[in-house]
């Protein structure tokens, strides 16, 4: 009777975790940190934005992470489930970006992604 209450909470706990989005990351060994997602934020005539507020949106969740580029205008998101769809953009002086799409199909562990702002 003891086991067969194990193996039901179990079940229920597994039940939950898939109700509720919960996707473990499986590394491939135990120094996988993750995917990098880096890029450069730079005007139309390829000048960086520096201090441009770049918006990283984990499509699953809808949790958002923002990173203020440096004066080169580069910005990382370090860690990143291989899992899951993200969708990133930057804001400069009221001016935004195309919105791109990092997809969890993308197997590289490093990817680029420039942005650019049409700041007139």
């Amino acid at each position: 009777m003891r086991t067969h209450r194990i193996v039901l909470l179990a079940a229920l706990i597994g039940l939950a975790a898939s109700v509720l989005g919960y996707a473990p990351c499986y590394a491939k060994d135990k120094g996988d940190s993750g995917r990098l997602l880096t890029g450069r934020v730079t005007d139309k005539q390829e000048a960086p934005l520096g201090g441009a507020v770049v918006y990283l949106s984990n499509t699953r969740t809808r949790a958002v992470k923002t990173f203020i580029a440096g004066q080169d205008g580069v910005y990382r998101f370090p860690a990143l489930s291989p899992s899951i769809d993200y969708e990133v953009y930057a804001q400069f002086e009221g001016h935004k970006s195309d919105t791109k799409t990092m997809s969890q199909f993308d197997t590289r562990p490093t990817v680029n992604i420039n942005l650019r702002i049409d700041t007139k």
